[in-house]
């Protein structure tokens, strides 16, 4: 009787079928890491899924919060901010080595661990939270296009469907091409608002005291309510999603010590890339803090804040570089969420429709549910469904969490590559809170 011995490179046997069906097939592997080249060179290659995924930190749908935040408790909630992001910095690089160790993304993962009926409600979960974020975003670029060409926002909303178009000729040239032009919207959106901190010129004391958290946080009740809005809404599900199907562009050896250095330059891509995230949500607040706080004004709405800027900095150039990275936020966001979708449906449901096909759907899913309701409560409306869009990211994000964090703990699935004990730890502290901040959240929403 013939034996089979297991290599150490090969794939961890914690799995029930293989991973035959690669994840985004038409960019799977298509570019090419250099096997013999020095640090910096080889960290290039690595250099972009990061960025692709920071995107959802800054969409539209976080502005709000981070307005309101800056405008009613001043620098106070920057702790609130930090921390966040350095949860987010944590699941992401378990979302990047999940895809490298195993070539599954989440989505794969998760019909393979779990039976149908679990995968089918986890797959409508997870579509559910793709519109809800889409949402957010489809407005905030609808809202960015009417502040700056007073294009009417049921217009503005039709027209984002464009960029799926965009994407497939981006797409068609190389996965780079779309690296290039996410990373490119963020530098934008970077310039913009170290313009708006030049205008406003905070108090940068203030601002580094901002960053250490107080007591006063968790004992006034509007300050917390606010606070648990900025972490409950930390990750976007589909982030977890994405990044563990685009880290597996790079096309590796197959090999242990390959995968572990894979894992490496991801995890500082991601780093880095998230870290430029931070910038621009306390950007955000820290401008809210300087111009609004300062003069006893509350402005939680987007529209508000436009229209305030150019008065209280003194210069017209505030509302628009605002607006300006607004609708570059938005416009980045629907890009990485269309692409979130496709690895969403193929993942879950082994589904493949053609990629013109999948992101329409879901950029439909998006568009008709704002043209409704903005057809029939006028532009008011937008709000509401931009409130109701963070109570269902708020509601799924744990049914993302706790399966990323149950696989990559698993030395059966991860092999010699699986996290160590500590990280496990403060992944399931860290999943275990933001279960409970949304549970809370949900309850003070419908019955606070």
């Amino acid at each position: 009787m013939e034996i089979a011995i297991k290599k150490p490179d090969q794939e961890p046997n914690g799995w029930r079928k293989d991973s035959s069906t690669p994840s985004l097939p038409e960019v799977h592997h298509s570019m090419k890491v250099p096997k013999k080249a020095g640090f910096f060179r080889k960290l290039l290659a690595f250099v972009g899924p990061g960025y692709l995924v920071a995107v959802g930190y800054m969409d539209p749908g976080n502005w709000a919060t981070d307005l309101a935040g800056g405008s009613q408790f001043g620098y106070t909630l920057l702790s609130v901010i930090l921390i966040s992001n350095l949860m987010a910095i944590l699941l992401q690089a378990l979302s990047g080595r999940l895809g490298i160790v195993t070539g599954r993304d989440l989505a794969q993962a998760c019909r393979d661990h779990y039976s149908k009926p679990v995968s089918y409600v986890l797959w409508f979960l997870c579509e559910l939270a793709i519109a809800a974020c889409d949402l957010a975003e489809v407005i905030g670029a609808a809202i960015a296009l009417q502040l700056l060409f007073g294009l009417p926002l049921i217009y503005g909303v039709i027209l984002t469907a464009l960029d799926v178009i965009l994407v497939l000729m981006l797409q068609k040239k190389g996965f780079r091409y779309i690296e290039a032009m996410v990373i490119s919207l963020i530098a934008l959106i970077m310039v913009c608002f170290i313009m708006e901190l030049i205008f406003s010129r905070p108090e940068f004391a203030a601002v580094a005291a901002g960053f250490i958290p107080t007591t006063e946080i968790v004992t006034n009740p509007a300050m917390l309510y606010i606070a648990l809005g900025i972490l409950g809404a930390t990750v976007m599900p589909h982030n977890l999603y994405l990044h563990s199907s685009i880290v597996q562009t790079r096309k590796i050896e197959p090999t242990i010590e390959a995968k572990r250095e894979a894992i490496k330059f991801s995890t500082i891509d991601t780093t880095v890339a998230l870290m430029l995230a931070l910038f621009v949500n306390a950007a955000i607040l820290i401008l809210s803090a300087a111009a609004f706080h300062s003069a006893g004004k509350e402005v939680a709405e987007i529209q508000d804040a436009y229209h305030l800027l150019g008065p209280m900095l003194g210069t017209g150039a505030a509302s628009i570089l605002f607006a300006v990275a607004l609708l570059a936020s938005g416009q980045n966001s629907t890009l990485t969420g269309t692409l979130a979708g496709q690895i969403v449906m193929e993942g879950f449901l082994n589904i493949r429709l053609t990629p013109w096909l999948r992101r329409l759907i879901t950029r439909l899913i998006a568009i008709i549910p704002a043209v409704i309701v903005i057809g029939i409560y006028g532009e008011s409306g937008a709000t509401d469904l931009l409130i109701l869009s963070q109570v269902i990211l708020s509601l799924q994000l744990s049914f993302a969490v706790i399966p990323l964090v149950t696989f990559t703990s698993d030395r059966k699935k991860m092999g010699v590559l699986v996290i160590p004990k500590w990280m496990a730890v403060l992944s399931w502290f860290v999943a275990i809170l933001i279960a409970g901040l949304n549970a809370y959240l949900l309850y003070t929403t419908f019955f606070g």
